[in-house]
């Protein structure tokens, strides 16, 4: 499997994670972490099952942890699908 999709709520989740790091760190920071996101969302997708299982949290999901985030994702016959990338103050668990 090499391929990932986007969830529309994680195309906003990246753009927030951009324009937050932007604002927080710089134009290069920001830049910097959103590239090795992306580099850690292809390592998904050719991984997927690297990372456990939250059934307990939406059934069928994986996560991961990326720096701050959280990178929930489900595997499909062909592909895996990026649901939400979430930072910690969103998620507790």
């Amino acid at each position: 499997m090499t391929c990932y999709k986007l969830a529309p709520a994680a195309e906003w989740d990246l753009e927030q994670i951009w324009f937050f790091g932007l604002e927080r760190f710089g134009l290069g920071q920001a830049d910097h972490y959103y590239y090795a996101l992306m580099c850690h969302l292809n390592d998904l997708a050719e991984n997927p099952l690297s990372y456990p299982a939250v059934d307990h949290i939406r059934k069928g999901y994986r996560r991961s942890v990326f720096g701050a985030h959280s990178v929930f994702y489900r595997i499909s016959s062909d592909q895996i699908v990026i649901m939400r990338i979430i930072g910690q103050q969103y998620y507790s668990g």
